[in-house]
Parts: structure tokens; C-alpha cells; sequence
């Protein structure tokens, strides 16, 4: 009843990660999210796979190249499950060690999860958050009138036919 029933890549705690403190990111730390039927957090057993392909843009498919050859992590023993269990975010975290990992690039991170029973499957986009924001539109003055404002209208109105003085 409190098996897993579907995982996901948590979306905004993923990303690029500097893990030795030399202001240089080392890989992503990835981290897994399980539910049960109800909806809540769960924990599971069994293997995972980690893939980084490079960002494909305007495709169906965003993978482009592979970059890197799986990593594959284990939630199979006690030591592992209390090695990578989050107990505040309820979930497991990987450090996919990528020293190559570009903040100026987009990348697509999927995951499988075997339990041995069932397959999970989930994939996000990195998107490089060392983009530049957008820049504020230059602020054009508006000119003076030349004319002063008035309530009257354009055009006088015609009460009469058209062929009339």
C-alpha cells in the first residue's frame, strides 16, 4: 500500500553543484522523488540510472548527444537508503560527479529506476540559470503637445443631407 508508484527528478533542487568549495561546479546533484498512492513521499529500493545528453532545442525530443556514460546508483542496502535519504526533503539525493558541466549550457537529465518489479522513468531540462535577464526597454521621453487639449470634437457634425450648405 505504500509502495511507489511514480518518481521524479526534483525540478528545482537539481542542478549544477560545486562540491569541493573552488567556486567551480563538479557535476549536478540530482535529487529523487518517490510518492505512494496517495500522493505522499516515499521511500524506495532498488537501482537507478542517470543519463546527461546536451540540449536539443525546437525538437520533440530535446536529447541530443550523450555526454557522459550512465551513472548508476544503488538504494538497495541500509547503508545506501540512510547514505542518501533526506529526511527535510524526503528525498534521495545523487552527486553525479561531471566535472565538464557548463552553467552556459542547457542539458536533459533522465533517470530509470528499477525496483526490480517496476520501472520508473523521468527527464528534466537544465536550463542554464547564468543567463543574462532581460533588459529593462530604454525610457523614451514622451514629447510636449503642440496643440493644446480640447473637449470639442474634430469635425463638426452634419444634421442635414449631404447635399445641403
Amino acid at each position: 500500500m505504500f509502495a511507489p508508484v511514480s518518481m521524479r527528478i526534483h525540478p528545482i533542487f537539481t542542478q549544477p553543484k560545486d562540491w569541493t568549495g573552488d567556486e567551480k561546479d563538479d557535476g549536478i546533484e540530482a535529487l529523487l522523488e518517490f510518492t505512494d498512492q496517495f500522493g505522499d513521499p516515499t521511500k524506495a529500493s532498488g537501482t537507478v540510472i542517470f543519463e546527461l545528453y546536451a540540449y536539443q532545442p525546437y525538437s520533440p525530443d530535446p536529447r541530443g548527444e550523450r555526454l557522459v556514460n550512465p551513472w548508476i546508483g544503488s538504494l538497495g542496502t541500509l547503508p545506501e537508503q540512510q547514505a542518501r535519504w533526506n529526511r527535510t526533503s524526503r528525498t534521495y539525493t545523487f552527486q553525479l560527479e561531471y566535472p565538464q558541466i557548463a552553467k552556459q549550457r542547457n542539458y536533459v537529465l533522465m533517470a530509470t529506476f528499477d525496483t526490480g518489479n517496476t520501472r520508473f522513468f523521468d527527464r528534466i531540462i537544465l536550463e542554464n540559470p547564468a543567463k543574462e535577464p532581460a533588459k529593462e526597454p530604454e525610457r523614451v521621453p514622451i514629447p510636449a503637445p503642440t496643440t493644446a487639449p480640447t473637449t470639442a470634437p474634430a469635425t463638426n457634425p452634419s444634421f442635414g443631407r449631404a447635399d445641403e450648405p
